[in-house]
């Protein structure tokens, strides 16, 4: 690169941190196989980084995200009422998420190179209080949350703002999340942006590719 990169942007969900699994809480309470709850899952997760459930707007506000997630868990509730709220409650609560084994070492890296490390989420809920209960706190210098600007990636408004408060110009910034549609907004804010494929939950994620961009 001609330009050399002073701060590195993650996206939450599926980046830094992953989902309890939400096959294992259909299997136990719909008392069916876990290929069967897998599948169901693996469909409901899928469906909710398309195009149409993103346009929703479900990240702008607590009952926006609650309602919408509560649609995409509908499926579950043929195999027993009151899954899908159920699904809501153990899966969506942020607190309940795990950072993947290779979150710290990246972000303590970043810090060590003096690296400006930033969090852009499409959420209801501010992540502060989450990444403290797993002491990486310290590690981030800034949140940018869709619901405290009204705004949702791929926005590139929501990129520039993350870039205002850790003082660096956009071009100098690097995006990194797993969703082409939301993350990749960032290209049109002027911002580097690195993809990562998916992996099981709880797997390495690959963040150390983004040390070699500083």
């Amino acid at each position: 690169m001609s330009v050399r990169l002073r701060a590195a942007l993650f996206d939450f969900g599926d980046t830094l941190f992953y989902s309890p699994d939400g096959g294992e809480v259909i299997a136990a309470e719909a008392g069916i196989g876990r290929p069967e709850a897998d599948r169901l899952w693996s469909q409901i997760w899928t469906r909710s980084k398309t195009p149409e459930a993103l346009a929703v707007g479900r990240d702008r506000s607590a009952a926006l995200h609650r309602q919408a997630w509560l649609n995409l868990f509908k499926p579950a509730d043929r195999y027993r009422p009151g899954l899908s709220e159920l699904l809501y409650e153990r899966v969506m609560d942020h607190q309940r998420w795990r950072p993947y084994p290779d979150t710290a070492p990246v972000l303590r890296a970043l810090k060590r190179r003096r690296v400006r490390v930033g969090v852009v989420s499409n959420i209801p809920q501010d992540l502060a209080e989450v990444f403290e209960s797993h002491r990486l706190g310290g590690l981030v210098d800034a949140f940018v949350h869709s619901f405290e600007l009204g705004l949702e990636k791929p926005d590139p408004r929501l990129f520039q703002a993350a870039c205002r408060r850790l003082r660096v110009a956009p071009r100098r910034a690097l995006m990194v999340g797993d969703n082409q549609l939301s993350d990749g907004g960032a290209v049109e804010a002027g911002l580097e942006v690195l993809l990562l494929p998916p992996v099981p939950p709880g797997g390495r994620r690959g963040l150390d590719r983004v040390l070699r961009f500083f």
